[in-house]
């Protein structure tokens, strides 16, 4: 007999048959034990319960009953139930339970942080109560995510194929370089010419993604007490690394359409955060005025501008914006990139060019903390960049984004009124900021959109402090066209339901 799934181990630990007072109303009982499971965490946000089917077997009753259940259990908010993906249980509680005061609070703020002495560190439960990583990685309209059926194939599975065939113990073993030779000399060069970066092949060092980068950079250049420059609204994976270094101060720095102002009456910082050639989340661009303020205030403190340079490569009008790092001769800027935008995110892997004095050290911290790898994806990606076929799909890409930005800021404007577009607007990136001129609560809203199988970002959760614009982020690279219209009429049939329209 096959083993019995996690959610029906649970139900027969309960004794459930009971909970609805006879074997009549087993559909009740079974209602009853659910939806306990869920108030007392025991079945967690996201679980996937089984198929009604699997499930009415494995407690040897009809399929209907399980059916029942399951229907009461999103009818009150519990689940929620999508072609394909199966029923699964909710990440935030039914708005009624919320506003009556039940218990299911309760118990979601238990699974979400342990209690103070549950084994966890300070840093560890603090990162739990802003953690914002999301389970859905795809689809309208979620921000940042690149269209992963345009990646070049044919040409990776062929360079792949080839090296594989001849791979030395080179390409298998653990590395210990920064990064293969052959994509460091690769990437020194298409910098040079696509974002204006001043470096050599030995600046360059290959992380694990933009996380990993910065994860490097503060353990390495900060100590427990120094300041850090952060801009707000910021980019909240950059805050969260951040928290988990114990005792920096965190200092957040306001964002206009000119990108970070220099402050005035703040502690002097070790590091300074910025993404200046398109914000994250607002998409402002750094004047070229206050890159040179940044950049003397940094020579003359002693500080270090961390430069996230995460999809300016997608710019559909004007010029390019160079990067912070090739303005000035040996400027105190540390440059961070990724191919998780222009290639695909699960490759996890991003670059850093490091100032001359800085290359070594990082190199063999880097070697010592987090045992390099995926020296043969390097030397592929190495021979992407030199046969061309990077810098063509990086075009291609540019193109089909741009269409896509237009088509939805097109719908944006007709439908909803030029009031909802972006408060700034690069024309760069893989997303931008749809305005919300009422008083809608952003983090409501894009609840709700979840619920109708649209995924966007609240613009206010990526503020440190009271003071927060709301709005939502939607991307739209990794929405065909094709879609793009039937989900933004998705999504205003959403917004017409809240302020009850028709």
């Amino acid at each position: 007999m096959a083993k019995p799934s996690v959610c029906a181990d649970l139900i027969l630990q309960m004794d459930w048959r009971g909970l609805g007072g006879d074997r009549v109303r087993l559909n009740r009982a079974l209602y009853l034990a659910l939806r306990q499971a869920v108030d007392s965490g025991a079945l967690l946000p996201g679980s996937r319960l089984p198929a009604s089917r699997d499930l009415a077997r494995e407690l040897d009753v009809s399929r209907n009953t399980v059916n029942h259940a399951y229907e009461q259990l999103q009818v009150e908010g519990y689940v929620r139930s999508q072609v394909g993906r199966g029923t699964q249980v909710v990440d935030t509680l039914p708005a009624a339970m919320l506003l009556s005061g039940g218990r299911a609070p309760a118990r979601r703020a238990a699974a979400a942080a342990p209690a103070l002495g549950g084994g966890l560190s300070v840093q560890a439960q603090a990162l739990l109560k802003t953690a914002q990583a999301s389970e859905q990685q795809w689809g309208a309209f979620m921000p940042g995510v690149p269209d992963v059926t345009q990646f070049p194939r044919a040409a990776y599975a062929r360079i792949h194929n080839r090296l594989l065939r001849h791979a030395g113990p080179q390409l298998l073993t653990y590395g210990t370089r920064g990064g293969v030779e052959a994509l460091k000399q690769a990437l020194a060069e298409h910098l040079r010419v696509a974002r204006s970066v001043n470096c050599a092949a030995d600046q360059v060092l290959i992380t694990e993604g933009v996380h990993q980068a910065i994860d490097l950079v503060v353990r390495s250049l900060a100590d427990p007490g120094d300041c850090v420059w952060m801009e707000e609204p910021g980019y909240w994976g950059i805050a969260n690394v951040l928290r988990m270094q114990h005792g920096l101060s965190l200092h957040s720095v306001p964002v206009d359409e000119e990108g970070m102002h220099l402050p005035d009456g703040l502690p002097v910082p070790r590091l300074i955060f910025v993404t200046p050639s398109h914000q994250y989340p607002l998409g402002a661009v750094m004047s070229m005025a206050r890159r040179r303020a940044l950049i003397a205030y940094a020579r003359r403190v002693g500080a270090w501008i961390v430069e996230d340079d995460y999809d300016s490569e997608f710019r559909f009008s004007g010029s390019p914006v160079p990067s912070m790092q090739g303005m000035e001769e040996d400027a105190p800027v540390i440059y961070i990139g990724t191919f998780s935008k222009t290639l695909y995110p699960g490759l996890r892997m991003g670059y850093m060019v490091l100032p001359p004095t800085l290359a070594e050290p990082l190199r063999r911290i880097h070697s010592e903390l987090y045992r390099e790898g995926h020296q043969l994806p390097q030397q592929v990606i190495a021979e992407l960049i030199v046969e061309g076929h990077y810098a063509a799909h990086i075009r291609k890409m540019r193109l089909l984004y741009g269409k896509r930005r237009r088509m939805l800021m097109a719908l944006i404007e007709r439908y909803l009124g030029a009031d909802h577009l972006p408060w700034v607007d690069s024309g760069a990136g893989l997303h931008f900021v749809m305005q919300l001129p009422g008083q809608d609560d952003d983090v409501v809203l894009a609840e709700d959109l979840r619920q109708a199988g649209i995924f966007v970002k609240p613009l206010s959760r990526y503020y440190a402090g009271p003071h927060r614009r709301r709005g939502l982020l939607l991307g739209y690279a990794c929405v065909s066209e094709e879609e793009i219209g039937a989900a933004f009429f998705r999504m205003l049939a959403v917004l017409g339901a809240r302020h009850g329209r028709r």
